[in-house]
């Protein structure tokens, strides 16, 4: 199944596989249109008046007309394609470029004009004259009639094209999509993860191997055996299910080193097993294979990746060259919107067991005070210069706060809070700062009080809807 997603994963960001798919439906279709012309033929487009049999010479200009015009409209799309890439990847950053590549409209798109255009030419070629073919002369008229259909919808498509373009380059829309994916991938991977979480954590942790304990000594150091990286580049899939599938039938206790995401060199440790007696070679290499190493970063099971591309966006918009704070504004809702829905959900145990309750797995844990320090901690430095986005940031943080009842996620939410007023007194004078200063005490009593949350979740207040 893991596969499954990583090949799913891969042909949906990929700019070529639709296209492909459709030129060969095209190629079967007209392969098929012309069979069936040749068994039904024309004489039954008598009985319409919109309808007549073309002879051969019309037939071939029709044809050749559509799939001229078709190619010259691809090569525009392609362009058309390649300039919006360029100038997202400027303005927005290189990462967001996966987002354009693997957008629907624009594949489809391309895969229409391409297909239409290979259905004209196979078809092209079946036609002939009494004369050219010692008295017998083929049109396929029911073939036409499809190119011809087929000619409309790529009006319509290219219609579409000219709309669909320059709305997915609105800042508004590239946030969005980067906004949808986290939080569906949020639903997807929490609590959803690594095997089954421990009944009694406290008695998981106290099985976990000696080696794997802080402080063991070197003799337990060295139980364990460490299967090495054999590639270079940023870890884009583990194969979670196939890990555990693997300690188990080897008995073994696994540490994970890396996590999607992580940039991993040749000859770093992947996995440290333990008993190393039962990893031999054959297991080594199958730990090995779980990893799947690339050249870039992908969303598939690294949602820090999805942060980090709001961050980016906010960080760039907020940078003395841009100064656009409503941008940031916008990268910081759908921040708030994420870490909300996180917010009140048990994050999975690091402690990975087995159907049996025996730990397999010892995998990075997650918790919800990285997430916020890869999100509202990496953006603290860049709002606290500008009022708007500062007050945003207050009002974000007020959102999550409205969604968490756990202790030690509320003191992370105050102590960013208190991290931002602070650097706004660096950046900030006067009235814009005392601003700043009356929003952070009514978000700290919020946080002291419940029942003044109680009232504000209730309620209309500031922490629940200001724009």
């Amino acid at each position: 199944m893991n596969g499954f997603r990583r090949l799913t994963d891969y042909l949906g960001s990929s700019y070529w596989f639709l296209p492909t798919v459709m030129a060969l439906a095209a190629v079967v279709l007209a392969g098929g249109m012309v069979a069936l012309d040749t068994m039904v033929g024309s004489k039954w487009m008598g009985s319409y008046v919109w309808l007549y049999a073309s002879r051969p010479d019309g037939a071939r200009q029709v044809l050749a007309s559509i799939g001229g015009s078709m190619i010259t409209v691809a090569g525009t799309v392609f362009s058309v394609t390649i300039a919006a890439v360029v100038y997202a990847s400027g303005q927005y950053g290189p990462r967001l470029l996966t987002n354009f590549m693997r957008d629907r409209g624009n594949q489809v798109t391309l895969g229409t004009f391409i297909a239409t255009y290979l259905y004209c030419l196979l078809v092209l070629r079946t036609i002939h004259s009494a004369e050219e073919s010692n008295g017998y002369g083929f049109v396929p008229n029911l073939a036409l009639l499809v190119g011809v259909v087929l000619a409309l919808c790529s009006i319509g498509v290219l219609i579409y094209f000219i709309h669909h373009v320059p709305s997915k380059l609105h800042i508004n829309s590239v946030i969005e999509d980067v906004g949808d994916r986290l939080l569906a991938g949020i639903g997807e991977r929490f609590p959803r993860s690594l095997g089954s979480a421990p009944d009694n954590l406290a008695a998981t942790a106290q099985s976990v191997p000696a080696t794997f304990q802080r402080g063991s000594d070197a003799v337990a150091g060295e139980r364990r055996r460490i299967v090495a990286s054999v590639e270079t580049g940023y870890i884009q899939f583990v194969d979670d299910e196939a890990a555990l599938r693997l300690a188990s039938k080897h008995d073994l206790v696994l540490r994970l080193q890396y996590q999607p995401g992580d940039f991993v060199h040749v000859g770093r440790a992947l996995i440290e097993a333990s008993p190393p007696e039962r990893c031999d070679d054959a297991c080594a290499k199958d730990l090995c294979e779980l990893f799947s190493v690339a050249s870039r970063r992908s969303a598939l099971q690294d949602l820090r990746f999805l942060f980090d591309e709001l961050v980016e966006i906010a960080a760039r918009a907020l940078s003395p060259g841009v100064n656009d704070p409503f941008t940031a504004v916008t990268c910081i809702d759908w921040l708030s919107a994420a870490l909300s829905d996180l917010a009140d959900r048990d994050l999975p145990s690091h402690l990975r067991v087995d159907e049996n309750g025996q730990l397999r797995v010892i995998a990075h844990p997650v918790t919800f005070g990285s997430l916020m320090d890869r999100s509202f901690g990496a953006l603290a430095q860049y709002c606290a210069g500008d009022m708007i986005a500062s007050l945003r940031f207050l009002d974000a943080l007020g959102e999550v706060l409205l969604d968490c009842d756990d202790p030690a996620r509320l003191a992370t939410i105050r102590g960013w809070a208190d991290r931002l007023e602070e650097l706004a007194g660096e950046g900030l004078k006067g009235f814009n700062l005392a601003r700043i200063r009356a929003r952070a005490d009514e978000l700290r009593t919020a946080l002291d009080q419940p029942d003044y949350k109680r009232r504000l979740r209730d309620g209309t207040a500031w922490l629940a809807g200001t724009a």
